[in-house]
């Protein structure tokens, strides 16, 4: 069985500040002043981030007067643990069974 993981998911994620986002939304939801805080990243750069997120459906957003809230979408997240658990598990399997393909 061919294991796979999500590498658009993972084309998003890779990114330093968007991990960092996720990384402060997992812990609470904010918003873009707060975010701008957090972070010292510029506003227009971190939104042109949100919107790579938002757009991934990593997070989601909550309007909340003029303020947009941001909340990490948990099992996005999860689902992505449980790839790289498979793709472990896989590995695992293959080296306590000594699986090698054989040179030409």
């Amino acid at each position: 069985m061919m294991t796979s993981v999500d590498t658009d998911l993972i084309r998003v994620l890779a990114d330093p500040l968007r991990l960092r986002i996720v990384t402060l939304l997992a812990q609470e939801t904010l918003c873009t002043t707060h975010l701008v805080e957090e972070t010292g990243a510029k506003q227009t750069n971190l939104s042109n981030h949100l919107k790579v997120l938002r757009e991934a459906g990593v997070v989601e957003t909550e309007p909340c007067g003029r303020f947009t809230y941001y909340r990490l979408k948990p099992d996005v997240v999860a689902s992505l643990a449980g790839q790289f658990a498979d793709l472990a598990e896989a590995a695992r399997a293959t080296a306590e069974n000594n699986v090698k393909r054989s040179c030409p």
